[in-house]
């Protein structure tokens, strides 16, 4: 392992002085000591942020701002969390281990990288996300687990996370510092799609600290899941995921929040399903429509063309469910 300083920040202000002189910042390191250990990644100094924003505090408009350094855990037992955004809570334990999710911060999750097994095969593989320009071997290797949608000729990963599939379809907000100012960033907006630039994950500007995450007002959350479809019961990444809320109102769809997971570079909105379905009768054909319409552009690889038809379908049961539909 190449060595690396490590230091402890007391405050923000701390932390972006550290970041400023090349610092990488350090949350519960579930996916950065990862990489470290796999010699994917070699920073030369860590600023550890722990101990910053680790709280959950309710909003004067009625959302909830969460800390970036409070762990998965406590974010998914939380009451408010759990009462009026049960999408959330279940994405994170569906995530990974309880140990893990212990560990695990808010920020860190936002920031974790993909985990396609090529990105971590440094001396076997070739990776435009870890050596731009080098090629992408998952292309024309085994790409059961890659991207249907967004992808490019530089890169097919998918991002990790279930967390932010459900933050995705909550209208999160991110609140970020840096020694310029603050700003905030929908969720939506944060990560990138791979185009020819895939070592780059997100929009963040170098040094930019992610401080709290934001849950906005809104009722529809309240009535919310989340379904994460993968080859084991324990531990595994998502084939398909999908977060999803909807508001019925005479049998009309009034409102609907849908969000896509284990099929693109970034948590996917399915802005185009959500399109289709608002005013719609609230049916099976309804959904499976815009399910329908949602995977259109879907492009799939030698292995994973099931995920377009497994894409669908769970759309599909997830939307009948959260609306008393009969499958």
């Amino acid at each position: 392992m190449t060595p690396f300083s490590f230091n402890r920040a007391t405050d923000q202000s701390e932390a972006l002085q550290l970041a400023e002189r090349g610092g990488r910042y350090l949350g519960g390191g579930t996916n950065l000591v990862d990489l470290m250990r796999e010699t994917v990644e070699h920073p030369a100094a860590l600023v550890d942020v722990t101990g910053l924003s680790r709280d959950i505090a309710e909003t004067p408009d009625g959302g909830v701002m969460i800390g970036a350094g409070v762990t998965n855990s406590a974010l998914a037992a939380h009451p408010t969390i759990r009462a009026r955004y049960p999408v959330l809570a279940r994405a994170i334990l569906a995530g990974a281990s309880a140990q893990i999710r212990n560990m695990a911060t808010v920020g860190g999750n936002l920031l974790q990288r993909t985990r396609c097994t090529y990105f971590y095969d440094v001396e076997g593989s070739r990776c435009n996300k870890r050596r731009p320009g080098e090629g992408c071997d998952a292309r024309g290797g085994f790409n059961r687990i890659h991207a249907i949608l967004g992808a490019s000729d530089a890169c097919v990963a998918t991002h990790p996370s279930d967390m932010c599939v459900a933050l995705a379809a909550l209208d999160a907000v991110v609140h970020l510092s840096s020694a310029s100012g603050t700003r905030t960033l929908p969720l939506t907006e944060l990560h990138r799609l791979p185009g020819d630039q895939p070592q780059i994950d997100t929009v963040l500007h170098p040094g930019e600290l992610i401080t709290a995450v934001e849950l906005p007002a809104a009722s529809i959350a309240a009535h919310s899941t989340y379904r994460k479809v993968r080859d084991r019961a324990s531990y595994a990444f998502a084939l398909v995921s999908v977060a999803a809320a909807i508001a019925v109102e005479d049998g009309r769809v009034s409102d609907v929040r849908l969000a896509l997971g284990g099929v693109a570079h970034k948590p996917w909105r399915a802005s185009r399903a959500e399109e289709m379905l608002r005013g719609k009768a609230a049916s099976l054909d309804a959904f499976r429509a815009a399910a329908e319409a949602e995977l259109a552009d879907a492009v799939p690889l030698n292995d994973n063309g099931f995920k377009i038809e497994l894409a669908k379908r769970t759309m599909t049961a997830v939307l009948a469910e959260l609306a008393g539909v009969d499958a």
